[in-house]
């Protein structure tokens, strides 16, 4: 039996959502190793936009899910219809977009919060027993 993952991306983007190499291996392997695979992310405003070419921040917003598709080929859904029963394991590739998208880490530090839906998936898998890969 084929396991199911959850995977919370956070954008598209080292600098401002999810690390675009860490996210896509971690998918090619998930897929190879014959893994089911669902990719969810926040449907918030970015932190900010980064021009990854010059490293200054872009007078634009984003959005998290819809960059989020960018990495995912458009199967990506909002991370509150993620269902901890549905799923065997999540995993949480990084990039700075998981400190800017996925809480206030960036800004605030140890104090930070983490975003409430991110949270509570997270926490349901915890309470479930159920593992959580996060990166970076």
């Amino acid at each position: 039996m084929s396991k199911k993952i959850a995977v919370i991306l956070s954008g598209c983007g080292v600098y401002d959502g999810a690390e675009i190499h860490e996210s896509v291996i971690t998918l090619l392997r998930l897929d190879q190793r014959g893994a089911h695979v669902q990719c969810f992310a926040p449907d918030i405003a970015q932190l900010h936009v980064i021009n990854h070419l010059t490293g200054e921040e872009m007078p634009e917003s984003r959005n998290v899910l819809v960059e989020s598709a960018r990495i995912a080929r458009g199967n990506v859904k909002d991370v509150r219809e993620a269902d901890v029963d549905d799923f065997d394991a999540l995993i949480v590739p990084g990039g700075f977009g998981a400190a800017k998208n996925l809480s206030n880490f960036a800004a605030d530090g140890a104090g930070c919060c983490v975003q409430p839906d991110v949270l509570a998936l997270a926490e349901a898998f915890a309470e479930a027993g159920k593992p959580v890969g996060l990166m970076c």
